[in-house]
């Protein structure tokens, strides 16, 4: 569009008819895109049920999220090719009046916005049980059937596993069998820390003394990283790890080696409680 000004008697074009019709015509090819393209590998992945929901989630903040960044961009460079001052000119723009009706729509569609996100993401931190973050130690909902519950004990600066259900065992690396619900106690012996599964779409704050519950259910055999999230002291950033999702069959495998390996320090270790907290003379490995 030329940025000279239009011949003196000119009609002016239907901007707002132009620039709606601009934006519908992009949303419409964005939005199938985003939802069907894009969304499928938004992160954390789909390595568990708590992952693939929230990539659910992603996708649906996305969506939502197109069509007012559209509008933004689209309207900044209607504007700048339209709207620019003509080539070495020095003129005084035209008065800018409110529009009643424009601001009333723009209130009620962004309001409607905003709230329905509100009850999309109470809906969906409920449906799935806090959706992969720590819930405390009263969680409000809890998965049902049987579930396979791991300590997950953070300090300086490392994480190690306990087992209630194989004898109180304590390991330094942690592995789930696939397609179990695991029922996560996330706790620490020091700082505050943070137990982060990224592929796994876990993170749960681990304070100390406190039993900190989340629940997820690996749905695929797979390795995913383990990093503390939270700021802990110098080796912060050396805190890392990886765990393992294995079959049913490997993993009693591997607890019943565990067992073997750390029988000698499970037998010094304070039976299995939610405020587990062993002195540091205590701890074998």
């Amino acid at each position: 569009m030329s940025s000279e000004a239009p011949p003196a008697g000119a009609p002016e074009p239907d901007h707002l008819r132009r620039f709606v019709s601009i934006w519908l015509v992009a949303t419409i090819i964005a939005l199938p895109l985003v939802i069907f393209v894009l969304g499928p590998n938004l992160p954390p992945g789909h390595g568990s049920d708590v992952a693939s929901g929230q990539v659910t989630d992603n996708t649906v903040l996305t969506a939502m999220a197109t069509p007012v960044l559209l509008l933004v961009v689209i309207y900044m460079i209607y504007a700048t090719i339209n709207f620019r001052q003509a080539k070495g000119g020095m003129l005084e723009g035209q008065a800018v009046r409110g529009d009643a009706r424009l601001q009333t729509s723009w209130i009620i569609i962004t309001g409607a916005l905003v709230l329905s996100l509100a009850v999309y993401g109470t809906i969906r931190l409920e449906q799935g049980y806090g959706a992969g973050s720590g819930s405390g130690p009263k969680p409000l909902t809890v998965p049902s059937g049987k579930k396979l519950p791991v300590q997950v004990i953070a300090q300086q600066w490392a994480f190690t596993y306990r087992y209630p259900t194989y004898g109180g065992v304590e390991t330094t690396h942690l592995e789930l069998p696939v397609n179990e619900d695991i029922e996560l106690h996330v706790t620490s012996l020091d700082v505050i820390h943070s137990f982060w599964a990224y592929q796994l779409g876990v993170k749960a704050d681990a304070n100390p003394g406190v039993d900190n519950v989340t629940f997820v259910k690996p749905t695929r055999i797979q390795t995913f990283e383990v990093h503390c999230a939270e700021l802990c002291g110098l080796w912060h950033g050396a805190m890392y790890d990886h765990g393992k999702v294995v079959s049913d069959a490997d993993f009693e495998t591997w607890i019943h080696e565990e067992q073997r390996n750390f029988a000698a320090t499970t037998k010094v270790l304070p039976p299995y409680a939610l405020t587990y907290a062993p002195e540091p003379t205590e701890r074998g490995h």
